[in-house]
């Protein structure tokens, strides 16, 4: 079996001597960027005046007071409702007693047509029997029909 080398590779150096120096240099490198990195974060948060986390912190400060506010508008609401819903119990109460005593003043008028229904069939059988009377005793006399007409002078 044949191992294939690098085209880099000479025999006669050693790979910690070829990198030996490049990583400190690396390193030094990151470090720099990194400290020259958070450095401009401070120098700019300290000329504008405002912090991410400030912000962040006043936006939530205002997102709980919407949440209050929306939270107390839902409870005023939600009174409203109820006294909404009361008022239309009551009137719902007062229109249903309305009704009970229109139903007990028909009931009552119904009676009362009733009692003059049969009063007026009663008067009219007595009526239609004095007619009958009155008629049968008018037949049965006719004498004084003629002596009316007797004595009438012409």
């Amino acid at each position: 079996m044949i191992e294939l080398a690098p085209r880099h590779y000479h025999p006669d150096s050693t790979t910690i001597s070829r990198f030996s120096g490049q990583p400190v240099v690396i390193g030094a490198a990151a470090l720099v960027i990194i400290v020259l990195g958070i450095g401009s974060m401070a120098l700019w948060r300290a000329y504008t005046g405002t912090s991410p986390e400030l912000d962040r912190l006043a936006s939530a400060r205002q997102l709980q007071a919407r949440t209050v506010q929306a939270s107390e508008q839902l409870v005023e609401k939600t009174k409203g409702l109820e006294a909404t819903q009361q008022e239309s119990i009551d009137q719902l109460q007062v229109v249903q007693d309305q009704l009970l005593t229109v139903r007990r003043l028909l009931a009552a008028q119904q009676l009362d047509s009733r009692k003059l229904s049969e009063q007026v069939s009663t008067l009219t059988e007595s009526i239609d029997g004095l007619r009958q009377s009155f008629a049968s005793a008018r037949s049965s006399d006719p004498a004084p029909a003629a002596r009316k007409s007797a004595n009438r002078p012409e």
